[in-house]
């Protein structure tokens, strides 16, 4: 686990959102800890930025969402991924890997 949480880069959340409903449909709060899980706590999405981000992506036809019961009795919306969410996830990889070699170049880090 990192000594502290690290901002997410912009464009990054609804890779890491698609990419975590590749596996298996969850709800809002599953998805934000298997995304902290993952990372080993380098990120933290809060509500205030998921929420926005799943309705943005069920507009976009990435995610479809439908109301069911959590392994507890209560009642979630579960968010499911789209085979257009799944294209979307293939260019978000791509463009990640292509912006993380560029940075690693600039930092020489990679030759």
């Amino acid at each position: 686990m990192t000594d502290q949480p690290t901002e997410l880069l912009q464009g990054t959340l609804d890779m890491l959102i698609l990419n975590t409903l590749a596996l298996a449909p969850l709800h809002g709060v599953g998805i934000a800890r298997r995304i902290e899980q993952v990372t080993r706590g380098t990120f933290l999405v809060k509500a205030g930025s998921l929420f926005p981000a799943l309705h943005r992506m069920e507009e976009a036809g990435w995610v479809s969402s439908a109301w069911s019961e959590t392994d507890t009795g209560r009642r979630a919306r579960f968010y499911r991924l789209s085979p257009a969410g799944r294209r979307q996830l293939e260019k978000e990889t791509a463009r990640w890997g292509r912006a993380s070699l560029a940075v690693n170049r600039a930092l020489g880090a990679e030759s």
